[in-house]
């Protein structure tokens, strides 16, 4: 993508606001990820930072605390965020329920929620999934039941990211029965510090707390915290929907993975083995090119207004398949040092309950990170609506089946 000189200062901008800020202690907890998400602590740190450049929210309206960017320079903030290192905020507020309240909200919703939500007062997670209702999203149980000026919320949610660190949390609520499941459902903004509300941890298989099962027993919420109209709350997980799809750009952070699993393997003697992995790189980058020329179209045509139908969907197939495709590559490559379990040497995305902290590895760090990366990208083609859902939009909206 050739860059115009107005995009080359902005992108010699951004560069040099990562040298500036990003501290040694932010640095590592961007390259020892273990998964999508920063630890906890590391998120705020960094959001704090961009919150006082006003760069936390750059794609919000400007009247909102967002950035007059045009989405060339999105894109090159988002690339140069994934080779500086930095660690990525959290989605759930900033990418996902704020444009939401901005799109639905009424005046006083967002002035109470959006400056805390960009300031990292207010922690967001996102109430979805349930034990029954995974893909199939309408079939949801979760009940709110009108009493005055409050909801009376009773169910349970699940897969629940970072809720036991959430303030707010934005649900999905059965307010009526209906013919069609889709109908009667409402959006609904929960307090999580609210009385009946309890959190419990699901370990993942990599040993991190990230994911959590959160049951709701008689939660009062205020009937003014409905995001849009009672009822009609699909129309805004369908809306929100759009930005966990098609928000971000694959191909930059996919490059960046594969240079540095290339580099990593540099030592390792030459033989079959080795040219095999070689070859499968290889593979992996034209995929990974094909990816970028893909999202640089997408780009042009959003650039110009232009609709892109069903991208969204098209891209989070090839970009998830494509990172899992990435943490298999690195997994062969790390051998058999990647069968010990190490979650300690990482910086997860939570706690490691029964596992320290520890700075001894067997092998290198890397290979230490290389089960734990093929483990949690797992859920890629899973979260946001699995990829077997996306291909059935793209066959409807493109092959008319």
């Amino acid at each position: 993508m050739q860059l115009s000189p107005e995009n080359e200062a902005f992108r010699d901008e951004v560069r040099a606001f990562f040298e500036a800020e990003l501290t040694p202690e932010l640095r590592r907890s961007g390259k020892l990820m273990t998964s999508v998400y920063a630890d906890h602590e590391s998120q705020m740190a960094w959001q704090a930072k961009l919150h006082a450049k006003g760069w936390a929210a750059p794609a919000w309206p400007v009247e909102y605390g967002g950035c007059d960017w045009t989405v060339v320079q999105h894109h090159i903030f988002a690339a140069e965020r994934v080779r500086a290192g930095a660690p990525p905020v959290s989605p759930m507020g900033i990418k996902m329920c704020g444009p939401a309240i901005i799109g639905f909200g009424t005046e006083e919703q967002k002035a109470y929620f959006l400056p805390k939500m960009l300031s990292g007062e207010h922690f967001w997670c996102q109430g979805y999934s349930e034990p029954g209702a995974g893909s199939d999203l309408a079939a949801l149980q979760m009940k709110a039941v009108r009493d005055g000026d409050d909801f009376i919320c009773t169910g349970t949610k699940i897969w629940t990211t970072h809720a036991n660190v959430a303030d707010w949390i934005f649900c999905l609520v059965r307010t009526k029965k209906s013919d069609r499941k889709q109908r009667g459902i409402s959006f609904l903004l929960i307090d999580m510090h609210s009385p009946g509300i309890e959190v419990r941890p699901i370990i993942m298989a990599s040993g991190e707390h990230i994911q959590n099962q959160i049951f709701f027993d008689n939660v009062r919420v205020p009937v003014a915290n409905v995001l849009g109209e009672i009822d009609d709350g699909w129309t805004v997980a369908k809306y929100l929907l759009e930005f966990e799809r098609g928000g971000s750009a694959y191909a930059p952070e996919i490059a960046v993975a594969l240079d540095e699993l290339a580099s990593q393997i540099q030592a390792q003697p030459d033989g079959p083995s080795r040219a095999i992995l070689d070859m499968n790189i290889a593979e992996a980058r034209i995929r990974c090119d094909i990816l970028a020329r893909l999202e640089s179209d997408i780009l042009s045509r959003l650039s110009a207004g232009a609709p892109t139908g069903a991208d969204a969907s098209m891209m989070k197939i090839l970009g998830t398949e494509l990172q899992q495709r990435v943490t298999e590559l690195a997994l062969d490559a790390a051998g058999p040092l990647a069968r010990a379990f190490q979650p300690g040497v990482a910086m997860p995305g939570g706690p490691i309950p029964h596992h320290d902290i520890s700075d001894y590895c067997s092998g290198e760090i890397w290979q230490a990170i290389a089960p734990l990366h093929y483990l949690n990208e797992r859920a890629s083609t899973i979260y946001a609506g699995t990829n077997e859902i996306q291909r059935g939009i793209l066959a409807k909206a493109e092959l008319r089946i």
